[in-house]
């Protein structure tokens, strides 16, 4: 039993033992081999690898894909013209030489991506500061990119090289501060209103015309339809006289009796109505039987 434990102990140091000493390279990345803190070997092709057991030799990995650094900040650039203006840009890099980036850079993609970061801000200063806002907005600014792109290569480039490559950098927004923003925006919202302001008044004004000739158009219409039926009320009234005369002067005296009898109707309308006339007046003498109407009448009968 002593014997077997052994064996088995053995076996399982040995397969501890083994597995500390192998490592796999994904394709995505660099195998960075120390031996005692210094750096032993880089492991560029994807694999499985060996190496000594710690703390002889340890490993490390560093990503070998294209990396994406967005502007971290808001803080306001200075143009040309002194105009304060913020800026959204990227960076595409990728690291190209693992040990001069952990010599000089760090351990990491993070401390890459920090001073890379600084370095790309400091590059767009430079370059605003020598341009308008215009510029920014035209396609002047695919120059400006192009500049900011080419500083930042001779700087990771330079003396002390990073190991990186940058291979794009591109701005994604320009625009003012919020201060100049909103005020921009007032401004476009007083101009709004003023526009509108002036088109509400041509309206109202265009509106009261068309009233007005409105109103004289119907003063005018109905006027002339109430001359028209004042004429035709004219001629009515004439061919009324001209029939009434024609009718009445085939016989004057009951003409003259039809007539008094209106006269009787308007004048007794109502029965609290009351009359003071003197009896011989020549208003009754139809009722007195005085005239020739009844006459007239009875020989009609």
């Amino acid at each position: 039993m002593n014997r077997v434990g052994f064996i088995a102990s053995s076996l399982l140091v040995a397969l501890a033992l083994l597995s500390s000493m192998m490592f796999v390279v994904d394709q995505r990345q660099f195998g960075v081999v120390y031996a005692l803190g210094q750096i032993k070997e880089v492991i560029t092709e994807p694999g499985l690898n060996f190496k000594l057991p710690p703390p002889f030799q340890n490993v490390s990995y560093i990503d070998k894909r294209l990396l994406t650094l967005d502007s971290a900040d808001a803080e306001p650039m200075l143009t040309a013209e002194k105009q304060r203006v913020v800026i959204d840009w990227y960076v595409r890099w990728r690291i190209t030489d693992p040990q001069e980036y952990i010599r000089n850079v760090g351990l990491d993609e993070n401390s890459g991506a920090n001073q890379l970061n600084r370095v790309v801000r400091n590059a767009f200063q430079e370059e605003i500061n020598k341009r308008t806002v215009k510029d920014l907005l035209s396609l002047k600014r695919e120059a400006l990119m192009a500049a900011v792109k080419r500083e930042v290569l001779e700087v990771v480039k330079g003396a002390k090289p990073w190991g990186v490559d940058v291979v794009d950098v591109r701005i994604t927004r320009a625009d003012y501060v919020d201060a100049i923003t909103e005020s921009v925006y007032r401004r476009m919202e007083a101009e709004r209103k003023r526009v509108a302001n002036e088109l509400r008044s041509t309206g109202a004004a265009e509106g009261e015309k068309i009233r007005a000739d409105a109103d004289r158009q119907r003063e005018v219409t109905i006027a002339n339809a109430y001359r028209e039926a004042q004429k035709i009320k004219g001629e009515g009234d004439a061919e009324a006289a001209r029939i009434y005369g024609e009718a009445f002067g085939r016989d004057p005296q009951f003409a003259q009796f039809y007539r008094s009898l209106d006269a009787y109707k308007a004048s007794f309308s109502k029965k609290s109505d009351v009359m003071v006339m003197d009896p011989s007046s020549e208003f009754f003498k139809v009722m007195r039987g005085g005239g020739s109407a009844p006459a007239a009448t009875a020989s009609k009968k």
